[in-house]
C-alpha cells in the first residue's frame, strides 16, 4: 500500500495510557530518526518517531528483562518514583564504559 492509498484511512491502534516519558537525542541521531520514519516508516510498520522510537524502547525493555530478570517484567514504578534530573559523575563515566 503506498502512502497516497493511506490517505483518508482510519488505522485502529491500541489505546496508550496518559503516561509520557520525554527523551533527548543527539541532533544526529534525532536526524537519523527522523529519516528512517521519512523513508522507511510505512515499509516498517512506523507511522510516526513515536511508533519507532516506542518499538525501539519495547525491544531493549525484552532484552534486559531476559537478561537481568528472568525475562519477566519488573514490578512498575509510577510516574515521580525515580530520582530527577542528570546522571551523576558515576553514572555518566560508568554509562561512557559501556558504550
Amino acid at each position: 500500500m503506498t502512502n497516497n492509498e493511506d490517505v483518508g484511512r482510519t488505522v485502529q491502534r491500541a489505546k496508550r495510557d496518559d503516561n509520557s516519558i520525554t527523551a533527548k537525542f543527539t541532533q544526529d541521531d534525532a536526524e537519523q530518526i527522523r529519516a528512517v520514519v521519512k523513508n522507511v516508516g510505512v515499509l516498517e510498520g512506523y507511522g510516526s518517531v513515536n511508533d519507532f522510537v516506542e518499538a525501539a524502547v519495547k525491544r531493549e525493555l525484552r532484552r534486559v528483562q531476559r537478561k537481568y530478570n528472568g525475562g519477566k517484567k519488573w514490578e512498575g514504578i509510577k510516574a515521580g518514583g525515580l530520582r530527577p534530573g542528570r546522571r551523576t559523575r558515576a553514572e555518566t563515566a560508568a554509562h561512557e564504559d559501556h558504550s
